[in-house]
């Protein structure tokens, strides 16, 4: 008696695969039931475009890779096999990284369609065939790819949370009261933002701690407090209890955070304030750059969140470089979902750039403060923050 493996994922790229095998396992799964095949076995095998282009030049008499081949079991011979047996979908990730660039998508979502493609092949849909064919293959490609989506977004909605620092800033700026930015947050928070964030730095330049304890009691959404990992700031987290705090990396000399937090140079003393947090009942967001090994450190250190960093993104001067970064954001995102880790973004953020990083699954909420503050002083702050989640895609 056969015992049942629904995917069988093999990798034969000359470098780790900048996919997650788990991801690509789940949604083949996913796809096999959405299509009536829940009992269907299939093999996923991931190459570089040399081995692609071989077997494209050896089955198809054509030079040079493509992006997928299938083969169906049921075909040259194998029709007398058990009808579970669907075939093979083979993949070329130099190929799909390429069209993924191009497309303005992640790989993951690149390789998902490639994935459907070939399945649909297995399933009996050939575009070449016919025009009418080729219609309705591309149809319940799109199809399917709506129900997938649909179906990991389900009742999640990426939230916005303002950050008031700036309105800080400005007050210090003549070391007088006004503006106030506890004002301020209850104006973005009447407006539609979800969660308020303030940076209560060691040189105190912009937040100051009453305004930290009046935001505690004030916010009636959510306060999350960016911190460095210092004992004085620690000892204030823990008195005021924030609904989170997000560690993040703090140098005197900087006009703004710059860069993630180096999570794996520092495990021991950050999984010793996450323990202390933790006791409080304070979860714990970690801000870092979309690097894996930043993402497994947060892990095992702890946290409950992470914090993509998009300011290289969002700093980005070419549409080349953009999708790159966007890329990485979107890959450590998903990366990190898969471990357990909640999954925030931010830094950068505007008007222009926003919408692609919202519209990503695996993110639940995003940082912003600088673009609103700017916008602010031309349309005001409640019509600056309602702009703001007009971009945001809705659960």
């Amino acid at each position: 008696m056969r015992s049942h493996m629904p995917v069988l994922i093999t990798c034969q790229t000359a470098t780790p695969p900048a996919i997650s095998l788990q991801q690509l396992r789940q949604r083949a799964e996913r796809l096999l039931s959405l299509c009536g095949r829940a009992r269907g076995e299939l093999s996923i095998l991931l190459l570089n475009d040399p081995e692609m282009a071989e077997l494209n030049e050896q089955y198809r008499n054509k030079k040079g890779p493509t992006n997928v081949l299938a083969f169906a079991m049921q075909e040259g011979g194998g029709e007398h096999l058990p009808e579970e047996l669907l075939g093979d979908v083979i993949i070329s990730l130099d190929t799909a990284a390429r069209e993924a660039a191009t497309d303005g998508v992640t790989l993951h979502q690149r390789v998902t369609i490639l994935l459907i493609h070939g399945l649909l092949h297995l399933l009996g849909f050939d575009h070449e065939r016919s025009r009418g064919e080729a219609q309705a293959m591309a149809e319940r490609e799109k199809q399917l790819l709506s129900q997938l989506l649909t179906e990991e977004r389900r009742g999640k909605m990426v939230t916005l949370a303002i950050n008031v620092d700036h309105v800080a800033t400005l007050r210090q700026a003549r070391g007088i009261t006004e503006p106030d930015p506890v004002l301020a947050a209850s104006i973005c928070e009447l407006a539609g933002a979800q969660g308020i964030v303030v940076h209560l730095r060691e040189d105190r330049r912009h937040i100051q701690d009453r305004d930290v304890r009046l935001l505690r009691q004030t916010v009636k959404t959510k306060l999350n407090l960016e911190m460095g990992a210092t004992e004085e700031i620690i000892k204030i987290a823990l008195e005021i209890k924030p609904d989170m705090i997000t560690l993040v990396p703090e140098k005197r000399k900087e006009l703004t955070t710059e860069g993630g937090l180096n999570v794996a140079g520092q495990k021991k003393k950050l999984q010793e304030v996450i323990g202390r947090m933790r006791k409080a009942g304070i979860p714990v967001s970690l801000f870092i750059d979309p690097d894996t090994r930043q993402i497994n450190a947060a892990h095992e250190v702890g946290a409950t969140f992470v914090e993509i960093h998009t300011g290289r993104y969002c700093d980005a001067t070419t549409e080349a470089m953009r999708d790159k970064e966007f890329s990485l954001i979107a890959t450590a995102a998903e990366e990190a979902y898969e471990m357990g880790l909640r999954v925030n973004a931010g830094h950068g953020l505007n008007y222009l750039n926003t919408r692609r990083v919202a519209a990503l699954g695996t993110i639940e909420e995003l940082s912003i403060g600088h673009a609103v503050m700017a916008r602010a002083i031309l349309v005001g702050l409640d019509q600056a923050v309602r702009e703001m989640l007009a971009l945001l895609p809705a659960g």
